[in-house]
């Protein structure tokens, strides 16, 4: 496993040589920036809990961008077959590259402290629930990544991979919380509601930190990069 933290190394470093990478930051930092600025008034709470909710969804329409040419990238250049042929396995390339877009993600989240130095010196912040939000962002951005790292890993073209992401986020995020705001809802669409993204991760916003909501991400982010490692595994062989 030694070589998996050169290949997130080197994905790291291809973040910092992508305009791609740099157009997210500037609309994910621009977006929770300036909603910051119109929360950042007399008489407004002193938290962070609806930037923290502005997060999610901006990372369902900033993470395809970021994962779509994790793997799709490669197999539309021909370099996964040399990789491949070197003495690695699949889940060493899967794990080194998840790892190294994770490392962008919190490089992606670092400005954001700002906020938080700031409601520091002019208020008097609560920060439990600013630090289980931030443990929720993070675990909601592993997953996000392990579904972009899927989608790219089963075809050679970023704009499908990228189109499949935002398809599959957008289901498990943004669907379930236009369902949960009907007025009746049945016991299978009240379930779907309970065990959606959002709702899992309100949670640490409000700085509550439930076992089983940490379980439901982490879960889910190793099933993602389990069938990546599948996916690979059934390519390479074709």
């Amino acid at each position: 496993m030694s070589v998996v933290p050169i290949i997130a190394r080197r994905e790291l470093g291809s973040y910092f040589c992508s305009p791609i990478a740099y157009v997210a930051m500037s609309i994910f930092l621009f977006c929770t920036g300036f909603y910051f600025l119109d929360d950042f008034q007399v008489g407004h709470p002193v938290g962070m809990r609806s930037i923290f909710e502005v997060m999610v969804w901006l990372l369902v329409f900033i993470t395809p961008l970021l994962s779509m040419g994790l793997l799709a990238q490669e197999w539309a250049a021909g370099t996964i077959e040399t990789l491949l042929t070197a003495p690695i396995n699949e889940t060493e390339v899967v794990l080194g590259k998840f790892l190294g877009s994770m490392a962008f993600f919190l490089v992606l989240l670092a400005p954001t402290l700002v906020y938080v130095l700031m409601l520091r010196l002019y208020g008097q912040p609560d920060m439990g629930p600013i630090l289980s939000g931030y443990l929720g962002i993070i675990l909601v951005g592993a997953l996000f990544i392990a579904v972009g790292l899927f989608c790219s890993a089963t075809t050679r073209s970023q704009v499908i991979a990228a189109a499949a992401t935002a398809l599959i986020l957008f289901v498990v995020t943004v669907v379930p919380n236009i369902i949960g705001t009907k007025g009746t809802l049945g016991s299978s669409a009240q379930w779907v509601v309970e065990n959606a993204v959002f709702r899992r991760y309100s949670d640490f916003a409000k700085g509550v930190i439930d076992f089983s909501n940490i379980v439901f991400f982490l879960a889910g982010t190793a099933v993602f990069l389990f069938l990546s490692i599948k996916v690979i595994e059934s390519r390479r062989w074709k």
